[in-house]
């Protein structure tokens, strides 16, 4: 126990596995929260004289099984291994910390998931400034930025990280800043300098200075570097050979999407449970590495005609040539997630079975490389120039490991035969046994005229040659006896004894050199670690470019075309996730929608609940960010000039948790449209001021329209979808206003949705209708109605004020009675108590006349 409070002293947050014999065992608070996470029995062990210490433990197999559930609920693990074997000490075996497995820091592929990123975060921030690192050492990737505290809460909505790591005493600052739904964990002050940082990144990638990775002049961002790579010394993860550079996040290349557009467009998350997100509609995607590059794709749309158009083209490609898109697709299933796999070499945890795996992708990758080569595309061409065959260690890797290994070293037949003259004889001694045994047994028998002889073996004596009682006066001298049997005596041999040493020996040697020799083969192939990443990362572009393809072919997407103009017009647009969710045989209804900067900048979108307004914002919105992404479109047509930042203000809710109602969170969003709007924006309003006053919510949404009609440099397009009928007036003031409504036909009593946008504002939001068809009880409705009629016929606003009952009619006013509810029933009981003369009523009468009404109740 000594021993083991001087381990945990160094990682006292963390829960340890300390490694005793065949078992993982977690002691005191440890195994308190072992046992109840994992479900496992928790008991009590005397620890000395007077004191007691909980327990809980599980085989040290089982740890794929156990350490996964630890780290899913959000503990850090320390993992405690016996550095010497116990045979060979006479004292207490010497243990350490060989791992601190943490939400954001894993190779296990039992807590990966194998189609996102594991990143871990870190985060350094200034006054009005931060910087941001993102570090995956589950495939090597090691990405940072700097910006304004918007643009980072920004990246951290995108890269969604496991855990984020930021400076000791500034969680309510960061809380404040980019919200509580991270886990995180803090770091010392001292690591958050720039001369601790800067020192840091210099040694793991051997530069005297950043300036090759073009973050010299970004403090904030190096500082961060800086800090995942002492996170990752701190939690034991040394062998970092696969993080082979740093890359900038260039903030001017990609369209801004803030946290709240990422939500409201779902698009890797539904808002709503059984929804679907644009990432599971898209996402067509066969190896692991390109579902991860996708979602990236997805987070940072492109601001670059050229790059948008390459993708474009090779998407266009694949589509005119089926078969060579159906050749490529069939050498990508044999790749596997290549990317994880070599991360795994450079940590020295790949087994025999992995690395055949990355033997079958490096043979996969030669014909694709070929097919690339041959394309009419100049995207494909180039990535057949950038594809390494590394012919050389594939067929090492070929020649040395047998064709179907075992998962594990230590259970053999792992390295071919041919390799080591020296294991193929030790095999031949070993495995060549049987047929040895039976020639001794043979001549033995022959010899001394035994015919009965047999050789066996047991644990207690090993080998043995047992002789029936009727022969025993014929075994030699020199054979000395071991056991004596009912009907037999065994007997054990010089030569026996010999021949015993040298298989168990072999069987030991055998071990020792197929470890010696399938390390010496990850030393090999660790060389081609930058390689097989570049490689990687091509076959991951590929995967999601042929997605895209998919997508057209499936979905019948069109070609969009991105041009430099301010123009969004879109033909026949539907919403790529809604219309995958329609019912059979039911079509989506499309839409056209054009915005621009000189006549038709604001879009004022009026029409019934349910109608389709939120539908049409929303998809005009994905089909930029598709386009921008270089994929084809749900439209006949997209002409889509660059957009530089798409913002989202979409029916908010209370954030309780934070102390904000509904209004709050409605302009917090707002404002940061209002704070970050730029010329080329794309700006999708929702039912603005909902949460407050209707005269209130109509002030704020007019000014707001207003002041992007005006703003003298930023003329963002504009779509805003509204109740409040009264906006409809701003067209004829300013001049880029035009007001639209989603159309229905009033059948009789019926609404029928046509979800058309047709030009012109609508003044009747047919709420009531929704409520009936929401199953609203009939007798609210209709009273509803009644209401609606009252207030719409009072054309005096002062008249609003006054209690229904003065509105020419002689009701109540706006508490509503239950006498008012159009019911036979309570008709006739209000009948019944209006004609009772209660002066002259006896209390008997009373009783009486309650039971009756009790009785035309219902009730009895």
């Amino acid at each position: 126990m000594k021993q083991y409070f001087k381990i945990k002293d160094k990682h006292p947050d963390a829960v340890l596995l300390f490694r005793v014999g065949d078992f993982y065992e977690t002691f005191g608070d440890d195994a308190i929260k072992a046992a109840e996470i994992l479900g496992i029995t928790l008991t009590r062990r005397a620890n000395g004289a007077a004191s007691y210490v909980e327990l809980a433990g599980f085989p040290y197999h089982a740890l794929d099984t156990y350490l996964p559930k630890l780290v899913r609920a959000g503990q850090r693990v320390a993992i405690c291994e016996q550095l010497e074997d116990p045979k060979l000490t006479k004292k207490i075996v010497k243990r350490g910390i060989t791992e601190l497995v943490t939400p954001g820091v894993s190779i296990n592929e039992n807590i990966l998931e194998n189609r996102e990123n594991n990143f871990l975060a870190s985060v350094h921030f200034d006054k009005k400034m931060a910087g941001v690192a993102f570090m995956d050492i589950s495939t090597g990737e090691f990405l940072t930025a700097e910006g304004t505290y918007e643009y980072i809460d920004k990246l951290l909505s995108s890269f969604q990280p496991k855990e984020v790591l930021f400076q000791r005493g500034r969680g309510k600052e960061f809380t404040e800043i980019f919200g509580s739904k991270y886990y995180t964990y803090n770091l010392d002050d001292w690591v958050y300098t720039t001369d601790a940082a800067t020192d840091r990144l210099t040694r793991h990638f051997e530069t005297t200075s950043l300036k090759g990775y073009g973050i010299q002049n970004m403090p904030l961002a190096v500082i961060a570097s800086g800090a995942v790579l002492h996170y990752l010394d701190l939690t034991q993860h040394h062998r970092l050979k696969h993080i082979t550079g740093l890359s900038r996040i260039e903030e001017e290349r990609y369209v801004w999407l803030d946290r709240f557009t990422i939500r409201n467009l779902e698009l890797f998350a539904p808002l709503h449970e059984g929804g679907k997100s644009l990432l599971q509609v898209i996402d067509k995607t066969i190896t692991p590495m390109g579902a991860r590059l996708l979602k990236r794709w997805i987070a940072l749309p492109l601001k670059d005609i050229s790059p948008i158009n390459e993708r474009l083209d090779a998407v266009e490609f694949f589509l005119k040539n089926p078969e060579l898109k159906e050749n490529l697709e069939n050498q990508l299933r044999q790749i596997g997630d290549l990317e994880r796999l070599v991360s795994k070499v450079a940590v020295g945890r790949i087994n025999p079975r992995e690395m055949a795996q990355v033997k079958n992708a490096l043979i996969a990758i030669a014909p694709m490389k070929q097919i690339c080569a041959d394309a009419d595309n100049k995207t494909l061409n180039r990535f057949a120039d950038q594809l390494n065959l590394c012919e050389i260690i594939r067929e090492r890797i070929q020649n040395e490991i047998v064709a179907d290994p075992p998962t594990a070293v230590n259970k053999g037949k792992v390295i071919a035969e041919g390799v080591s003259e020296e294991l193929d004889e030790l095999r031949k001694i070993a495995y060549s046994g049987k047929d040895y045994l039976a020639q001794l047994q043979k001549r033995e028998g022959e010899k001394y005229g035994i015919p009965s002889l047999k050789v066996g073996f047991n644990n207690v004596f090993g080998y043995y040659i047992e002789v029936r009682n009727t022969h025993k006066d014929k075994v030699p001298e020199d054979w000395i006896r071991k056991q004596t049997l009912v009907s037999a005596e065994r007997y054990i041999t010089e030569e026996l004894k010999e021949y015993e040493s040298k298989i168990l020996g072999a069987e030991e040697k055998i071990q020792t050199l197929e470890t010696k020799l399938f390390n010496d083969l990850i030393i090999a192939l660790s060389e081609y670690i930058s390689a097989i990443q570049m490689n990687s990362l091509i076959l991951a572009k590929t995967d999601c470019l042929l997605s895209f393809g998919t997508c057209a072919e499936s979905y019948k997407y069109f070609r969009p075309e991105v041009n430099e103009s301010s123009e969004l017009d879109i033909k026949e647009g539907r919403h790529p996730v809604i219309e995958q969710q329609l019912p059979i045989g039911e079509s989506y209804i499309t839409n056209d929608v054009h915005l621009d900067q000189e006549t038709q900048q604001i879009i004022i979108i009026t029409g019934p609940n349910m109608a389709g307004k939120s539908a049409l914002l929303r998809q005009t919105a994905l089909i930029t960010l598709l386009a921008q992404m270089g994929s084809f479109v749900p439209a006949e047509s997209a002409k889509i000039g660059l957009v530089d930042k798409i913002f989202t203000r979409v029916g908010a809710s209370d954030n309780i948790s934070l102390g904000e109602s509904t209004f709050m969170v409605e302009m917090n969003e707002a404002a940061s449209i209002l704070n970050n709007v730029s010329d080329r924006s794309l700006i999708l309003f929702d039912e603005l001021g909902r949460g407050t006053s209707t005269y209130d919510g109509i002030s704020i949404a007019w000014s707001i329209v207003e002041y992007l009609h005006e703003h003298p440099r930023a003329k963002a397009k504009t779509l805003f979808a509204t109740h409040y009928h009264e906006l409809n007036e701003m067209e004829s003031s300013f001049s880029r206003v035009k007001n639209y409504n989603v159309s229905i036909k009033d059948v009789g009593n019926k609404v029928i949705f046509l979800r058309k946008l047709v030009r012109g504002g609508s003044n009747h939001s047919f709420g009531i209708h929704v409520a009936a068809m929401a199953g609203m009880p009939k007798s609210v409705t209709s009273r509803a109605g009644q209401i609606l009629r009252k207030l719409e016929g009072s054309k005096d606003k002062e008249d609003l004020a006054k209690p229904l009952g003065e509105i020419g009619t002689n009701r109540e006013g706006m508490q509503l009675s239950f006498f008012q509810l159009d019911d036979p029933v309570l008709k006739q009981i209000r009948d019944e108590i209006a004609h009772l003369d209660i002066n002259n009523l006896t209390p008997i009468e009373a009783l009486n006349k309650l039971n009756e009404i009790k009785k035309l109740a219902g009730l009895r």
